[in-house]
Formats: C-alpha cells, sequence, structure tokens
C-alpha cells in the first residue's frame, strides 16, 4: 500500500488540489455543481425507476424514459468530474474513509447494473414484467444507496 500512499500524497500536492484546498469559495462551488449533479441523478433513478415498476406513467411507452434515463448519466458526468476535484484535494483522508470507501463501491456496482440491466429494460423494452420490475427496484436501491453514502460521507466526516 506504499505505492497507493505515495500517489495519493501526489494527488493531493498537484497544483489543481492545493488551489481548490486554499479556496472555500472553489470548494462550496465544486460541491454545489456535485449536489446538481447527484441531482440529475437521484431524479432520473426516480422518474425511470417508478416507470419500470410500473408506479407512474403507465400508459408511456418504457422508450419514452430514455430521457430520464439519460439524465443519469448527464447527472453522473458532472457529479465523477466534480467529485474527482473534490477529492484531489483531500484524497488520502477521502480514501481512508470507510462512507468514501462504500460511496465508490455502490457507484462501481449502480454503473455497472445500469448500463447491463437497468438501460437496456428501458431502451430495449426486454425481459418480462418481473424482470423490469425487478431493475426498477434495483436500480432505485443503488442509486439512492451511493446517495446516502455521500450524505454519511459528510455528515459524518
Amino acid at each position: 500500500m506504499p505505492a497507493l500512499t505515495a500517489v495519493l500524497s501526489w494527488i493531493e500536492a498537484s497544483r489543481v488540489a492545493a488551489t481548490i484546498a486554499q479556496s472555500s469559495m472553489l470548494t462550496g462551488f465544486l460541491s454545489a455543481v456535485h449536489l446538481v449533479g447527484l441531482t440529475l441523478v437521484g431524479g432520473a433513478a426516480v422518474v425511470s425507476g417508478l416507470r419500470l415498476l410500473g408506479l407512474v406513467l403507465r400508459d408511456q411507452p418504457l422508450a419514452q424514459m430514455a430521457g430520464p434515463a439519460r439524465g443519469i448519466g448527464v447527472g453522473l458526468g458532472v457529479s465523477v468530474l466534480t467529485g474527482l476535484l473534490l477529492f484531489s484535494a483531500r484524497a488520502p483522508s477521502f480514501a481512508a474513509n470507510g462512507f468514501f470507501q462504500l460511496k465508490m463501491l455502490g457507484l462501481a456496482t449502480a454503473v455497472i447494473a445500469h448500463v447491463a440491466w437497468y438501460r437496456p429494460a428501458i431502451l430495449r423494452d426486454r425481459g418480462t414484467p418481473l424482470g423490469r420490475t425487478a431493475a426498477g427496484a434495483t436500480g432505485l436501491a443503488l442509486w439512492f444507496g451511493v446517495i446516502l453514502a455521500g450524505c454519511a460521507l459528510i455528515l459524518f466526516e
């Protein structure tokens, strides 16, 4: 692990990370934009997940949920970019934080499930109703798990 510690320390010592760490205004701005990205992810996950569960918009074809499903991707892009910048300012302490590790594990799981199962269920209207219901429930649980782990990271840091 000494190599990982060295890499994390190098990231934290970078000019970008130092600039972010020294500016509460920049850190606040990045945090706000990060939350906007998370809001896009959460909102899109709710709309498309509840549609897959058959709880809302039942008269709309699943293919029309492609927009909200894309919202997850857009929100994720914003959140990952701002998250990397925020991470850089405190890389060693974030990497050692259990809530951060849980958030990253949840994020990786949610992205894989989204690409492999959730998005195809929406775009191709494939699978059985039970399979679509399972995809919707799993997607909601995974994305909100990531969001809750992020909240825990902030609250219990």
